[in-house]
């Protein structure tokens, strides 16, 4: 299934429930993801021993960290993930998210206004619904509005699930669906599908292979940012990654 077709935010992830990935255009930064949906998880650095040195909006240190190399593959064609923003970016933040996590729910609001004032910035959306059951019924509901109409009216669908207020399942991600324009018929059809279920296995693979036990996460420039940082820490990820290609010039 291709795009078309288809707390303490700095706590350490055992603890957080949050992540996030950018990444240049250089090369988008994943791992094969024939793992099927066991977690995996991946121990995350303390603060401390963070790659680079970088705050979050707060003031606290931010947990990074070096991706191995080998886990490295082109992540262009991960069933189920889709992209919106500029069509000839310099930067492409990949995101890692759980409907049901508060801080995915403040990072979307933030990486939307982000994208839109940022003409040469890419955002790059992974299912990674480790949270509940509730969260995989979810994100098989965004899978099917992906395959049925595309990334343009998937974004709507992922922007508008989040600003439905309590916890998200599959009922009000139906909801939101309906709302959009699809019957519930079809929804449910494809939700069920054998593509579907793959594709979120082939994401939940994905984010456990990298270490993204928790939500949000994102990958940029060959680093794994762990925790949502803010608006404002993020935006000086993105001119670092412009300036230097990495998270943190100098750090």
């Amino acid at each position: 299934m291709s795009e078309s077709e288809m707390a303490d935010p700095n706590a350490p992830a055992a603890v957080q429930n949050g992540h996030r990935v950018l990444l240049t255009r250089r090369g988008f930064l994943a791992v094969s993801a024939a793992l099927g949906s066991g977690m995996v998880q991946a121990s995350a650095p303390t603060a401390e021993e963070g790659w680079y040195k970088i705050v979050s909006d707060d003031g606290n240190p931010v947990q990074n960290l070096r991706l191995p190399v080998e886990l490295f593959s082109e992540v262009d064609e991960l069933p189920g993930l889709f992209r919106v923003g500029s069509e000839t970016a310099d930067v492409t933040i990949v995101e890692f998210y759980d409907y049901n996590c508060p801080f995915c729910r403040k990072a979307a609001k933030d990486l939307e206004a982000l994208v839109a004032a940022d003409k040469g910035l890419r955002l790059a959306l992974v299912n990674n619904p480790v949270l509940s059951p509730e969260s995989k019924d979810a994100a098989r509901i965004e899978l099917a509005v992906l395959k049925l109409r595309g990334p343009k009216l998937a974004y709507e669908f992922h922007k508008r699930l989040y600003r439905v207020p309590g916890k998200i399942g599959g009922e009000k991600a139906v909801a939101v669906a309906l709302e959009l324009g699809i019957s519930r018929d079809e929804i449910a059809r494809i939700a069920a599908g054998h593509d579907v279920e793959k594709a979120l296995e082939r994401q939940l693979g994905l984010a456990a292979s990298l270490g993204f036990a928790a939500t949000p996460s994102f990958l940029i420039a060959g680093a794994g940012v762990l925790g949502y940082p803010g608006p404002k820490s993020l935006a000086r990820i993105v001119t670092s990654v412009r300036r230097c290609d990495a998270i943190a010039c100098g750090g």
